[in-house]
């Protein structure tokens, strides 16, 4: 019966200008990609500003502004996640920028009794403090820490848990060990660890400062990368690759992305892992207790891509083509489950946001602790709404004639 309907439905539209739909709106999700990226990227400029302005003159005042630049960059960021999945050039090039979780022992320095990954090599060795490091027999001189030396560290020994770049590897340098575990608190690093000197804390100062120079540089220009490839000024890009293809390969691709990064990365791997572990270690942004707004942006990322729609971080809306108009003229009946989904998602995932926000709020590391029953409720609603949306995404992959979609799963069952 469902085919009947749908056959009928589409007796008003001629297969040329279906195409041209298709089309349209892949082309527009290639519009979409480049905003956020640049909205990235303009955001990740100012942290850069911030982190400049704290080096040059250390102060609570400087080490707040720096921490909320962080966080206001994460906004897009965590909106750009929904392109990772599907699109080779993102997901080759993303875990420079947001690899985690980390052995922040790799970085700087850490408490006494620090946790970190079994036979990590690299777990201990703070760069911060050395001009060179013996790792397996090879000396490595990091005397003069630049951009490039810090993305030579990525994975060093073979550990993914040695993460010397991206936003985490920031937020580590910004807010220090977070030594509170599934109790309420953030990390504390004072401002003094910035202070080159006399008044330095934690030890070299200067080469912490140099250190955030270079992983701060290295985001600005891997963000700046990532503009260009989906910019429409320019030729020979990933943009005018994706574009040239066939357009149903091209809504196959969204919809993977939408549903992979749904259900196998933030329903699995960023929530249902960190809740059953109860490991604060496992939360995404864990040293500053952003989670909930890490998780948020996520799930607007994918709302974006499917109703064609972004507020960029200048207010102006960019909107056009979209999933959401395609489906509803094909069964209004998938378009109202679509839309029910997403705004499903959206309400959980406000829950989890406004009690993390509010007075005498409950963080995602409180959240996950052991026997926190209201936690766990909060968590679980946002992990069954990200199954629900996927369910509802798989059958508009079926109602657009989008065959094999099968979202990345994590190896997670659900």
């Amino acid at each position: 019966m469902r085919r009947k309907l749908l056959g009928m439905a589409l007796v008003c539209f001629s297969s040329a200008t279906m195409a041209a739909d298709e089309q349209a709106i892949v082309s527009h999700y290639a519009d979409l990609a480049h905003a956020v990226f640049d909205d990235a990227l303009i955001t990740a400029q100012q942290l850069q500003q911030a982190t400049d302005a704290l080096l040059a003159n250390p102060s609570e005042k400087t080490l707040a502004a720096a921490r909320d630049a962080w966080k206001q960059s994460r906004v897009p960021y965590q909106q750009s996640e929904v392109f990772r999945f599907g699109n080779p050039v993102v997901d080759d090039w993303e875990g420079q920028l947001n690899a985690w979780p980390l052995d922040e022992g790799l970085i700087d320095y850490v408490a006494s009794d620090y946790h970190y990954e079994l036979g990590n090599e690299g777990a201990t060795i703070n760069i911060i403090s050395k001009d060179e490091l013996n790792v397996g027999g090879e000396v490595i001189d990091v005397s003069n820490l630049t951009p490039d030396l810090l993305a030579s560290l990525n994975e060093l020994a073979g550990s993914e848990a040695n993460v010397a770049t991206g936003y985490h590897a920031i937020e580590f340098l910004l807010w220090g060990q977070d030594l509170y575990g599934n109790n309420a608190g953030a990390g504390e690093r004072p401002y003094t660890d910035f202070v080159v000197g006399e008044g330095c804390t934690g030890g070299n100062c200067d080469r912490r400062g140099d250190y955030l120079r270079a992983a701060s540089q290295l985001l600005v220009d891997d963000l700046a990368y990532m503009v260009d490839e989906w910019s429409a000024d320019k030729q020979d890009n990933y943009r005018a690759e994706l574009l040239s293809g066939d357009a149903k390969e091209g809504l196959n691709i969204m919809l993977f992305g939408m549903g992979s990064l749904a259900l196998g990365e933030l329903a699995g791997e960023r929530m249902k892992v960190a809740l059953e572990a109860n490991s604060a270690e496992d939360e995404h942004d864990c040293f500053s207790d952003n989670t909930h707004f890490s998780h948020f942006y996520n799930a607007q990322g994918i709302r974006n891509v499917y109703f064609g729609s972004y507020s960029r971080v200048d207010g102006r809306e960019l909107t056009g083509p979209s999933l959401a108009e395609l489906v509803a003229a094909k069964s209004k009946d998938a378009a109202a489950q679509a839309q029910a989904a997403f705004d499903k998602t959206s309400t959980s995932l406000q829950v989890m946001v406004d009690r993390a926000e509010a007075k005498n709020g409950m963080k995602f590391d409180q959240m996950i602790a052991e026997g926190n029953a209201e936690g766990e409720e909060i968590i679980r609603n946002a992990i069954v709404a990200l199954v629900e949306e996927t369910q509802a995404i798989e059958r508009v992959a079926q109602v657009i004639d989008v065959s094999n979609l099968q979202p990345d799963t994590a190896g997670h069952d659900f």
